[in-house]
C-alpha cells in the first residue's frame, strides 16, 4: 500500500506512534449490513465501546481514491445515509477498483485488514468473518462445487493482525471454514468457553480449535503470532448472553433460509445480504438485535485485547 493511497487520521497516527492501543473497525456493516438508523447507532456505539477501554477506534473506509483509517462522525453518517447502491463494497480483489473508482466504498474484513496493517494497527474487531460458503466444496444436490470462499480467510493467513469476532457467519459451512483456516496456518482462539461461538448463538455446536479463559491469555498468543511473522489470528467471542439467540432457534432459522435461497437460485454477492435479511424475518428481528449486540461487544473486547498487547 503506497502512501498516496492511504490517509490516517491524526488521532490514530498519534496513538500508533505513542504505543496507545488502537482498534480498527470495518465499514461494510454501516453501508451494507444494517438499515438506517441502526447502522449509524452501532457504528457510534462500537467506537464508544473502544474508547471506554482507553483505546482509539479507527473505522476504515474508502473515499475519493484514498483509504481512510479513522473516520469522523460526519463520515459515519454519510456512509449510513448513502443511497442504496451508491457505496461500493471493497475486499482485497476489488480494492484497487474501489480506489480508482472515486466516491465512497466500504471495506470488508480483508480490505480493512490491509488498511489497518498499513497504518500500524494490530487489532481489528468485526461482527463475523466470511469463509467457505455452503456448496463451495461440494455443490448442493449434486451440482458442481461453487468454490465460493471469502478472501477474508486468505487475508488472515497473510496479514499479521488479531481479528476479534463472534465466529464465522452462521450462514457459512463453518466446519469447512475451520479446516481452511487450519490449512492456511491461522490460529482460532475462543475466549471464555470450549465451543466455537455460533455468531447469533453462543455455541456453533463445534469445539473451538483453541480456548483460553481471559483476554490476557489471548493477547499472549497474539503477541507471539503477530510478532513472529506467522500471519494473523482469529479471536472468537460469544455474543452477550442476554441478546444471543437460543442455539436451536439460530440453527433452524439459518438452515431454513439457506434452503429457501437454494430453491430460489440466489447465489453470488446477493446471497449473504439475502440470507441475513431472511433470517431477520424468520426470527422476528431477534437476529438483528443479536447482531448489533455482538458487534459492539466485539469492539469492546478488541479494545481490551489491544490494551493488553500495548502493555
Amino acid at each position: 500500500m503506497t502512501a498516496e493511497w492511504i490517509a490516517v487520521a491524526a488521532e490514530v497516527a498519534d496513538a500508533v506512534a505513542a504505543g496507545t492501543p488502537v482498534v480498527a473497525l470495518e465499514s461494510t456493516l454501516i453501508s451494507h449490513g444494517l438499515p438506517y438508523p441502526e447502522n449509524l447507532e452501532v457504528a457510534r456505539a462500537s467506537e464508544a465501546a473502544v474508547r471506554e477501554i482507553g483505546a482509539v477506534p479507527a473505522t476504515v473506509a474508502i473515499r475519493a481514491g484514498r483509504m481512510l483509517v479513522g473516520l469522523t462522525d460526519g463520515d459515519l453518517e454519510a456512509l449510513a445515509t448513502a443511497p442504496a447502491g451508491s457505496v461500493r463494497k471493497a475486499a482485497r480483489p476489488s480494492l484497487a477498483a474501489a480506489l480508482a473508482g472515486g466516491g465512497w466504498a466500504a471495506t470488508t474484513v480483508s480490505a480493512t485488514m490491509i488498511g489497518a496493517h498499513a497504518a500500524g494497527i494490530r487489532v481489528f474487531a468485526t461482527g463475523g468473518i466470511g469463509g467457505v460458503h455452503r456448496g463451495a466444496l461440494a455443490g448442493p444436490d449434486g451440482r458442481s462445487p461453487t468454490l465460493d470462499i471469502s478472501s477474508d480467510l486468505e487475508e488472515l493467513a497473510r496479514t499479521p493482525m488479531a481479528v476479534v469476532c463472534a465466529g464465522p457467519k452462521a450462514i457459512l459451512d463453518v466446519p469447512a471454514t475451520l479446516e481452511y483456516l487450519e490449512t492456511r496456518g491461522v490460529p482460532v482462539v475462543t475466549i471464555g468457553q470450549d465451543d466455537l461461538p455460533g455468531f447469533y448463538a453462543r455455541s456453533s455446536g463445534l469445539r473451538s480449535p483453541q480456548s483460553v479463559g481471559t483476554v490476557e491469555e489471548a493477547a499472549a498468543i497474539a503477541r507471539l503470532q503477530l510478532g513472529s511473522g506467522l500471519g494473523g489470528m482469529l479471536v472468537c467471542v460469544p455474543p452477550p448472553a442476554a441478546d444471543a439467540l437460543p442455539d436451536d432457534l439460530a440453527r433452524d432459522a439459518v438452515e431454513r433460509a439457506v434452503h429457501e435461497a437454494d430453491e430460489a437460485g440466489i447465489a453470488g454477492p446477493a446471497l449473504t445480504p439475502w440470507l441475513l435479511a431472511r433470517i431477520a424475518v424468520l426470527t422476528d428481528g431477534a437476529s438483528v438485535r443479536a447482531n448489533t449486540a455482538l458487534i459492539v461487544n466485539d469492539a469492546r473486547i478488541g479494545g481490551r485485547l489491544a490494551a493488553a498487547l500495548a502493555e
